[in-house]
């Protein structure tokens, strides 16, 4: 395995998957394109070096072959104008004879951008044959979609066979994204606390265990602790609950407190009489909330200890919001640990901010410049802190 950062990529065409995968509107114009910008220091490298570039990603989840919606033209000329306006090619299919001849006359310092890889189903179901056709497009294959790694599709974990050890690699991208959780899950400066949000027990309970062995302290925010809540006797109204998680949860708390480690649970709750931006609103303990109202948000006094604990804290791990931020009645819980983590990293902390909720959030509040690092990869984060191998990591550190 070659590092990135040293290749010299002169006369090489570089064949790198990146994940353009991004949020297009109505009029199919990009809304979000902070995973394109994150691609940009892999592709200038490649092109400073006297290299050219061939892109290949997805786009959304086509389910009947090419569909317009889904095509990765939409995005050509954006890329162009994040590249300073360089011109940037694109082939209207990423195997077979368009893309060979297009790739074939690449010259050094041009960018092709490949047509949606899942127009084939075979993409997904990880088929060789099919990486094989995209791996003959390249000299040198680079992984720099880690939000992709944790999938054994054909462009990210089958490809590397085709590739000697020395010509495949992670770009720069993958480097600072397996860095930054490697720093969390392996070299954490205690305290550390992580903070584990979103509705379900079940989506997080495998991070949950993990954490155990790892953390100080996890802060347990959204809906996901109600069932908690629940599961300590408290009586929590129509709030979000996975009762057949009741017991899960009880073992959580127990092998906790066996292992010394301090799960902090929301002393109080904004809460609402139905799941509306438009709903009454009123703050209850949140182990007592009346009988028809739904807790929607941490309260305030929740809010204050969870940041004291952050504040004090040297690693931060911050994975899913604490209530709806999505409606502002619900938004000041999630906000108030966005402001924490960020202070915490001013005195030194080194913060880790993944899933989609969680950056959403810290972008809303615009908090993203004052955390340490933003993972791309939401469910490839969360598998990575659930102590899993991820295929698109396996595929190239572990070849020779």
């Amino acid at each position: 395995m070659s590092t990135f950062s040293t290749f010299d990529f002169k006369g090489k065409k570089a064949l790198v998957r990146v994940d353009f995968n991004v949020p297009l509107n109505d009029k199919l114009e990009i809304t979000d394109d902070n995973r394109m910008r994150a691609e940009i220091p892999t592709i200038q490298k490649i092109l400073n070096d006297g290299g050219s570039v061939i892109l290949m990603s997805h786009l959304g989840r086509p389910k009947d072959g090419p569909s317009d919606k889904f095509s990765l033209r939409h995005l050509v000329n954006h890329l162009s104008e994040l590249l300073g306006g360089k011109t940037v090619l694109f082939a209207d299919d990423c195997i077979g004879e368009r893309a060979n001849i297009t790739s074939s006359l690449l010259r050094p310092g041009e960018v092709l951008l490949l047509e949606n890889l899942r127009f084939y189903k075979e993409e997904e179901k990880g088929d060789e044959g099919f990486a094989k056709k995209l791996a003959v497009l390249g000299d040198v294959y680079v992984n720099d979609a880690f939000g992709t790694a944790h999938r054994a599709h054909a462009s990210t974990a089958v490809i590397a066979k085709f590739f000697p050890g020395d010509r495949k690699m992670f770009g720069l991208l993958m480097e600072s994204e397996v860095k930054s959780a490697e720093k969390v899950l392996h070299e954490a400066k205690k305290p550390f606390v992580a903070i584990i949000g979103g509705a379900k027990v079940s989506d997080k309970m495998l991070i949950l265990e993990n954490l155990l062995d790892k953390a100080t302290d996890i802060i347990i925010g959204g809906g996901m602790a109600y069932t908690f809540m629940k599961a300590d006797g408290g009586n929590i109204g129509k709030s979000l609950c996975e009762d057949d998680r009741i017991q899960t949860a009880l073992e959580i708390l127990k092998k906790a407190e066996v292992k010394g480690v301090c799960i902090h649970l929301p002393s109080d709750s904004i809460i609402a009489d139905k799941f509306d931006a438009a709903a009454q609103t009123s703050t209850a303990p949140s182990n007592n909330i009346p009988d028809g109202w739904m807790g929607l948000d941490i309260g305030p006094n929740a809010a204050e200890q969870f940041s004291n604990v952050i504040k004090r804290s040297k690693t931060i791990l911050w994975n899913g919001p604490m209530g709806v931020f999505e409606m502002e009645s619900f938004r000041l819980g999630t906000k108030a640990i966005a402001i924490a983590v960020a202070d915490a990293t001013k005195n030194g902390a080194f913060s880790l901010v993944g899933g989609g909720d969680s950056v959403a959030a810290v972008n809303m509040f615009r908090l993203a410049d004052q955390v340490s690092y933003v993972s791309t990869g939401g469910g490839a984060m969360l598998e990575y802190f659930e102590g899993k191998e991820l295929p698109g990591i396996a595929a190239i550190s572990h070849s020779s």
